[in-house]
């Protein structure tokens, strides 16, 4: 009696070791309570906070309907948002936080060049992927890093875009207003390379310093090269700053802008009529549209997760982030692994809901989506 009271002692032993084990490794990858969590980290106050915190909604907008029909493979989704106010050292603090205490399964939706880079070897380590990038620096693509998948083109997609328009419509004295950091610089680079290979090369270049309106000098710098258009790869407020500074020198160029300056933002910023005429590009489809799916779901999802909330470029793009994660997901089955999440994002195309995603090996850059957008009467966008 007394070797089989060891016997099972040992038995039960056993089993709860390998409970506590599986367990644990749950934990580890951001499985708990069958539900899945996903680390998020972005400006949500300050300047630049309305990127975030639209993204944010989008994502959330997701999650709430896929989790109020059963999840995927049974398993609810939570996002983790932190705030890093657009700030490189915040960025990899809370990246640590969301891999090591959080515990999360993947991150996404993770905003700026410079964040994105100093968070790399971060997630290196852990080997948890990032899927969604807002930004399109090929310091992100090349080379490949195998944990980072970016939904969006890339910088040079859309520089290259701009500068075919401008030169479509007679304009080639082309200044640029860069952001002095990792994306103003690459948006630089991509107006010169696209230049160059047309035989061209800017009329004048001048930086603005990250997180400040302070614009005078590039103003004044551009202003004497007398430019037919300038484009800019700048944020919202020294965008609006700078056009407005520009005008008064009684020049009236086009003004052309990257997507990651905020379309809704700068119109706010600058005032519907101030905002007439300015181009923007865009790398996620028109949120106010109805011919694809995916904004129509968008559009009810939202409305059903918060009635305040209104549809935006970064909401979209946040929901589609949300999306491709979902279909991810779905494509793993019921046993998901960090792993195996990667594995499916390589799989094969991704249709969700009229908007392609395709990952490619050479820098894991999933779309090549870009449009020019036009700011029209009363601040509506056309496209």
């Amino acid at each position: 009696m007394y070797s089989r009271f060891l016997r099972d002692l040992r038995t039960g032993l056993a089993g709860l070791l390998c409970a506590l084990a599986a367990g644990g490794a749950f934990a580890v990858d951001g499985i708990v309570d069958n539900t899945i969590l996903f680390g998020m980290s972005s400006p949500l106050s300050g300047p630049t906070g309305a990127y975030g915190r639209q993204m944010k909604e989008g994502i959330e907008a997701c999650f709430a309907r896929v989790n109020g029909a059963g999840g995927v493979q049974g398993k609810r989704l939570k996002l983790v948002a932190l705030d890093d106010g657009y700030e490189v050292d915040p960025a990899v603090a809370n990246t640590r936080r969301l891999i090591e205490q959080d515990k999360v399964f993947g991150l996404m939706a993770f905003y700026g060049t410079a964040s994105s880079v100093a968070v790399m070897p971060v997630i290196d380590r852990a080997a948890v992927p990032l899927i969604g990038t807002i930004s399109g620096a090929e310091a992100l693509r090349s080379p490949a890093n195998r944990n980072m998948f970016h939904l969006r083109a890339s910088y040079g997609d859309e520089t290259a875009a701009i500068v075919r328009n401008l030169l479509t419509v007679g304009m080639n004295r082309i200044a640029v207003l860069y952001q002095d950091d990792g994306f103003g610089q690459a948006g630089l680079k991509g107006v010169q390379l696209a230049l160059t290979a047309r035989g061209l090369n800017p009329v004048a270049t001048a930086a603005v310093t990250r997180n400040s309106v302070d614009v005078g000098a590039a103003v004044t710098a551009l202003a004497a090269a007398k430019p037919q258009a300038v484009v800019m790869v700048t944020l919202y407020r020294p965008t609006a700053a700078f056009i407005q500074q520009m005008r008064q020198t009684g020049q009236h160029p086009y003004f052309v802008a990257l997507s990651p300056v905020g379309t809704d933002q700068l119109i706010a910023e600058l005032g519907p009529d101030a905002s007439r005429g300015i181009q923007v590009a865009q790398v996620i489809p028109y949120p106010w549209g109805d011919k694809l799916e995916v904004v129509r779901d968008y559009k009810r999802d939202l409305a059903a997760f918060s009635k305040p909330a209104a549809p935006s470029y970064y909401g979209l793009e946040g929901y589609v982030n949300a999306r491709l994660v979902v279909a991810a997901l779905e494509r793993v089955g019921a046993n998901p692994t960090r792993e195996r999440l990667a594995a499916a994002l390589h799989a094969a195309p991704f249709d969700l809901g009229g908007y392609r995603v395709q990952f490619d090996t050479k820098g894991n850059q999933g779309s090549n989506y870009v449009e020019i957008s036009v700011i029209g009467a009363n601040g509506r966008i056309l496209n």
